[in-house]
């Protein structure tokens, strides 16, 4: 295991000519302290446990100190925000240091995010506070607990020095990993500039670095495309599997390698709502839940426009053609994975979308009204009251009961055995906006961050049976009803 020194060995994306970044160095906080260490996080770029004791970690990790080998920048790209085309944006309060590459071969890169301000700041502090550093920390590792893909968090550190927002707040640093933050924005940036040599440079880079298995086709950068489609489809797929919403779905925010990133307002749904808005700053609902799917491919759409110098438009558009099936298809096989179904088709889709109406209709709690699904008895005999009686509308549940009865009939199932099944993939705990208010409450009045540990460990395993935790697998209580979150937090 390593020791914070040895933690860092380059900054490949320093390779690319300088017009794809700035240097720019973190700008120091005053009183640094730990506010909370992910060990699961430092086990995967293989850093020693002990090193987070130390004087040095929290000064290292939230910029005061740069850690040896480190390269500082701060990535440029352009985007496409709420529809429309900002030509520059940039890291405005992130800083990439550099790569910890592990003994597996994988190359982590470590960004702070609030360290300061950079050239793409766009007279904003570069600050970020300590609650929204804690709804990051917390959201990544709990995307990660369900299986979706994500950037990952190491650790919090925290600082007495005041930023202002609607009020005044404490400063916070967040330091996150991927193996790339390179986003659809970036390639946008040049295309629009008339740059399209550097288009290419930065898609040879990407490839080398995360598509490797491409380097050596004739059509590397039409299969490049395709591949980012396909994550992209099967990323849409898996938020809405869980009932999770982004929020600020604009270019500048999706992943070019199909991470979840850049966590802001985001929210998972409490009761099933399909136009959920997550974002109180979304006013006409565009990144609404239910637009999540079709949102992706008018960013895709936005890529393939900035991808014209490597790929011709009819080549771009039969790969966008594919995109509708992908999705649909794995959202389908993932929702027959969460009913216990065996995936037959598209068709599947028959039993699913009612079960949804259901749930629309009687307010239902999507996380758990799914986990009480895998208590579902097939005996035709048995009312399976634990769901029925939670709908008012019982007539309209036990048809759809009757249905899906035989649908599970059918497969020959077992009940055991499904709900077995079904609770490996069907999660009892997720970070709900009230839970993380809680920590954030505690963290920011009490200097208390008990909580936010506590939530770590749950939520880095949301589909075990956690007796001790049962408690947190509830509904928002009366009091957080009326939680709003915006692009500020």
């Amino acid at each position: 295991m390593k020791k914070i020194e040895q933690l860092i060995s380059e900054n490949s994306f320093t390779r690319l000519p300088q017009i794809f970044f700035s240097r720019v160095y973190p700008t120091p906080l005053i009183n640094p302290y730990l506010v909370s260490f992910n060990q699961d996080v430092a086990d995967l770029i293989e850093l020693s446990s002990q090193e987070a004791t130390r004087k040095e970690f929290s000064h290292c990790f939230i910029g005061n100190k740069l850690l040896p080998d480190s390269d500082p920048l701060a990535m440029v790209y352009a985007g496409h925000q709420f529809g429309h085309f900002v030509s520059q944006l940039g890291d405005g309060r992130a800083i990439l240091l550099g790569e910890a590459k592990t003994s597996t071969g994988t190359n982590w890169h470590i960004q702070l995010k609030g360290a300061g301000p950079t050239p793409y700041s766009r007279n904003g502090d570069g600050r970020a506070v300590l609650r929204s550093s804690i709804r990051e920390y917390l959201c990544s590792e709990a995307m990660h607990g369900l299986g979706i893909p994500t950037t990952r968090a190491l650790c919090i550190v925290g600082s007495d020095e005041e930023v202002y927002r609607e009020s005044i707040e404490t400063a916070a640093v967040v330091t996150r990993i991927a193996t790339s933050f390179v986003r659809f924005g970036s390639f946008e940036l040049f295309y629009h500039r008339g740059e399209y040599e550097q288009i290419g440079q930065l898609a040879d880079y990407v490839i080398a670095q995360d598509f490797p298995y491409l380097l050596d086709s004739n059509e590397k950068y039409e299969k490049f495309f395709q591949e980012i489609l396909v994550r992209t489809a099967h990323l849409m797929a898996q938020w809405q599997a869980v009932g999770f919403s982004h929020g600020v779905m604009n270019t500048d925010n999706m992943s070019i390698i199909g991470l979840t990133f850049d966590y802001g307002p985001f929210g998972f749904m409490e009761s099933y709502q399909p136009g959920y808005i997550c974002n109180h700053s979304d006013h006409d609902g565009r990144y609404a839940f239910d637009q999540q799917p079709q949102i992706g491919l008018w960013n895709l759409s936005a890529l393939a426009q900035a991808l014209r110098p490597l790929i011709s438009v009819e080549q771009a558009e039969e790969i966008l053609d594919t995109y509708s099936e992908i999705f649909s298809v794995h959202y389908v096989k993932l929702m027959c994975q969460k009913m216990g179904m065996e995936y037959r088709g598209l068709e599947d889709f028959s039993i699913i979308e009612p079960f949804l109406s259901l749930m629309r209709d009687n307010h239902l709690d999507f996380t758990n009204t799914f986990r009480s699904l895998s208590n579902f008895k097939i005996d035709k005999d048995e009312k399976n009251s634990s769901l029925r009686d939670r709908c008012v509308d019982r007539v309209a549940f036990d048809s759809w009961a009757g249905i899906y009865r035989n649908r599970l009939l059918d497969q020959d199932n077992d009940d055991s055995e499904r709900k077995l099944r079904m609770d490996r993939v069907n999660p009892k705990y997720i970070l709900r906006n009230y839970l993380a208010q809680t920590a954030i409450k505690m963290a920011e009045e009490a200097r208390d961050y008990s909580e936010i540990d506590r939530l770590l460990t749950l939520l880095l395993k949301p589909f075990d049976e956690q007796p001790e935790m049962e408690s947190y697998a509830a509904p928002a209580p009366e009091w957080a009803q009326h939680i709003e979150v915006s692009c500020s937090s």
